[in-house]
């Protein structure tokens, strides 16, 4: 068995105890642990020079290596390409890209440097597992290094239309650097496709069978890989928040209310302003709604250096505060808007307390809260899920409530049948939608991308 490097650009050196650590991290460290290796990337801190050395730390057969970065470099990397350019434009938001020569310049950079980074901790049975688009061109700079070991990518993001990333300033510097890995994982189909286009039509490369793509003089293997969640624990921790005082005070606070949930972090590419009318158009549309249901808004802010998340803030609380004005009476806020993050466990139990939940992005890679929701729900009265259809959920949670989060209304009716659907279809619903997530768990989509990862040298040979 090959030893593990993954590397991603944050890393907070932990284990799977940690509460704050998310499915993603908790699956990494056990296939760390289990096989052995590395886990390499920034450690959130500024420095002054880039000559830095790593800061090492081993705990058993598992190695952390992280590094921290120049302020500059934060700014126009990780703030600047990574934030401005690459996530908006990946979200289909071309009117919120910002292309500014400085902001590549830095991501290359960066990438430049972790490469330089990393390169010396390598050995010749290494796997090599590089994550998310602030790494793309990460491969070509091993490459270029001299590094022959396997190496696979994963986009966490969705991929967009090739139309959409034509927009984009050196967009076949990017699309080439991802034909330096031997394995490229994309969340859903439709991500795949883009990404076919793209080199079929503007690269003038091929597709092949079984995934196989040849451009830009490499041959990889790209395929759907969709993240999921540890669904087996999700379920446990909601059963526990069931019985804590929290959700005691939750439910005692909405006296036999509806309960509708999100739960997102603030970004524009959620879809929380659509949210927010649709569900004032609901209290309009069907006024028996008022007074019997409240809406709960989850929603921590994230990347608040940057200026487009400050407006989204500013405009879901000027939102909220007109909707609350308008329906709350002495006895009853319809809105209820939390700028603030829960525990797993927390918000397990919240969505357990929900009969709603509403995951409804503009564009997402995936959304696990999606597959979070429905794994917390109390079998015997299920909740039922209102989801995007231009999340990557949608392709395999198709027995949810799929809605375009564009129409106003149609989300507003979906809410509506989702309060009133009987409990019968209810558990129907959810009952599929739970067997795909037993199935399809975060163990099953790490151990089946390093599965074609270990494959992917024999299988490239072969084509």
């Amino acid at each position: 068995m090959k030893r593990l490097i993954v590397v991603s650009n944050r890393v907070t050196p932990g284990d799977e105890s940690n509460a704050s650590a998310g499915g993603l991290a908790v699956a990494m460290l056990a296939a760390l642990k289990k096989r052995g290796g590395l886990w390499f990337g920034w450690n959130g801190e500024i420095c002054q020079s880039r000559d830095t050395d790593p800061e090492v730390m081993k705990t058993g057969n598992l190695t952390f290596a992280t590094i921290p970065l120049p302020e500059q470099d934060i700014e126009l990397y990780y703030n600047g390409y990574a934030n401005r350019s690459l996530w908006p434009l990946f979200h289909y938001r071309t009117d919120l890209t910002l292309f500014d020569h400085r902001f590549f310049e830095s991501y290359l950079r960066v990438n430049s440097l972790f490469t330089a980074k990393l390169a010396p901790l390598l050995k010749e049975d290494n796997l090599i597992w590089v994550h998310d688009y602030h790494l793309i061109p990460m491969g070509q700079y091993l490459r270029d290094a001299g590094i022959t070991q396997p190496m696979g990518f994963f986009l966490h993001t969705p991929f967009p239309a090739m139309e959409i990333l034509l927009t984009l300033p050196n967009h076949e510097y990017i699309v080439k650097s991802l034909c330096a890995y031997d394995l490229v994982g994309f969340q859903s189909a439709s991500d795949l496709r883009a990404f076919h286009d793209y080199i079929v039509h503007e690269a003038g490369g091929e597709i092949l069978e079984d995934g196989v793509v040849r451009a830009f003089g490499r041959t990889l293997i790209a395929r759907v890989f969709a993240i999921s969640i540890d669904t087996k624990t999700i379920a446990q921790q909601s059963v526990r928040a069931a019985h804590t005082k929290a959700i005691d005070r939750l439910t005692e606070s909405l006296d036999e209310r509806v309960l509708v949930i999100g739960v997102d972090r603030l970004d524009y590419s959620k879809g929380l302003a659509q949210r927010f009318r649709a569900f004032e158009r609901l209290l309009e549309n069907y006024p028996e709604n008022r007074n019997k249901v409240v809406f709960l808004q989850i929603a921590p802010p994230s990347r608040t250096d940057v200026p487009e998340y400050t407006d989204i803030r500013h405009e879901l609380e000027t939102l909220a505060g007109n909707i609350n004005g308008h329906f709350a009476e002495f006895d009853w806020m319809p809105i209820r808007y939390l700028n603030k993050g829960y525990t797993m466990q927390r918000l397990a139990g919240f969505y357990r307390a929900s009969r709603v939940g509403l995951v409804t992005p503009l564009r997402d890679g995936m959304n696990l809260v999606a597959k979070e929701f429905v794994a917390a729900q109390n079998p015997t009265d299920p909740g039922v899920l209102v989801l995007s259809r231009f999340a990557g959920a949608a392709q395999e949670l198709g027995e949810a409530l799929i809605v375009n989060p564009f129409d106003v209304d149609d989300l507003s009716d979906a809410m509506q049948r989702a309060i009133t659907m009987p409990l019968e279809e209810r558990r129907e619903r959810w009952g599929a939608m739970m067997e795909t997530l037993t199935k399809n768990d975060i163990s099953t989509w790490r151990d089946n991308f390093l599965t074609e990862l270990e494959r992917a040298p024999a299988t490239l040979e072969g084509g």
